[in-house]
């Protein structure tokens, strides 16, 4: 036998159980990156969806796999929420993710669900769905929506990036067929023990612990964006990021550089231009420097 093959089997169970499934159901991947290529590639699309603003691999995967992509955009006056009506009923691959990268906007599983149709795949990304408090609004573990697809991915609130470990969660006939696209021993052996040791009972409550201090951590990060007149934030921020409007974010991103602090900037996401920021949250201490940072920052660029 491969020697690859315990460890891989052993971590497909530990995922599986960790969200009440079946191992048939679960497919462990090189980060949800290499999910979204193998969705692009695997799948049989022909109307492909992604809605917007969101994190951008999934609609470059299905670009490169030659595919012609359409985008529902929300809207900042209605709070990035979504409107189940916005989707076309003719999309038979639908992407959302959840909470929503940049805009950290959580939306409820039924409305989700509500975007299910018969011949139609449904991919929610919930890569940074473990740092919401209770993985309220998961659809991870559900198998009453027909053609759904769960992506997680690991590497978020444990810092893992470099090891580049996630997985799918859909069907045994769409996990299947996602596998056959995947090259041969995708996830290393050092990867595939994190995962296994992701999913202990212990990690699973130091994340839990780990959701309920980043929402206690992002209330002070907002409660100190509101003393800003020249910010607007999204309010409804589930994650652990927030997203901000600034006239002149440009301007103001290049000096909160030089003072050391990195803002990721939002022009590069579908639906959003130069005037947003999307903000980590961390911890009091850091959230404080950087608050009097982005003073500094406002005064320098003359806002």
């Amino acid at each position: 036998t491969n020697a690859s093959a315990a460890p891989a089997v052993s971590s497909t169970r530990a995922v599986a159980q960790r969200h009440g499934l079946p191992t048939a159901r679960v497919l462990l991947t090189a980060g949800a990156a290499e999910a979204f290529v193998l969705l692009a590639r695997a799948l049989p699309v022909r109307r492909p969806l992604v809605v917007h603003p969101q994190f951008t691999e999934p609609e470059a995967a299905l670009r490169d796999a030659g595919h012609e992509v359409r985008r529902v955009l929300l809207r900042e006056e209605e709070g990035f929420r979504l409107d189940p009506a916005a989707v076309p009923e003719d999309a038979d691959l639908v992407v959302v993710g959840n909470p929503t990268n940049p805009t950290s906007v959580l939306h409820p599983a039924d409305t989700l669900a509500r975007l299910a149709r018969p011949g139609r795949t449904l991919v929610v990304d919930e890569a940074f769905l473990d740092a919401v408090p209770g993985e309220r609004e998961a659809l991870a573990g559900r198998t009453d929506v027909p053609g759904l697809v769960v992506l997680r991915s690991l590497t978020k609130t444990w810092g893992l990036a470099g090891l580049r470990i996630g997985y799918v969660l859909a069907d045994p006939v769409t996990v299947a067929a996602l596998e056959r696209a995947q090259p041969l021993w995708p996830v290393s052996t050092p990867a595939l023990a994190a995962a296994e040791a992701c999913m202990t009972r212990r990690a699973l409550a130091e994340a839990a612990d780990a959701a309920r201090r980043v929402a206690r951590d992002r209330a002070h990060l907002l409660a100190g964006l509101a003393e800003f007149e020249e910010v607007t934030t999204v309010e409804a921020a589930e994650g652990p990021f927030v997203l901000v409007r600034i006239e002149g974010a440009d301007v103001v991103r290049e000096r909160l550089r030089t003072l050391g602090f990195a803002a990721r900037r939002g022009d590069t996401f579908p639906g959003l231009g130069p005037q947003w920021l999307r903000l980590a949250v961390r911890d009091r201490v850091t959230t404080n420097r950087f608050l009097q940072a982005l003073d500094q920052a406002l005064v320098m660029a003359g806002r």
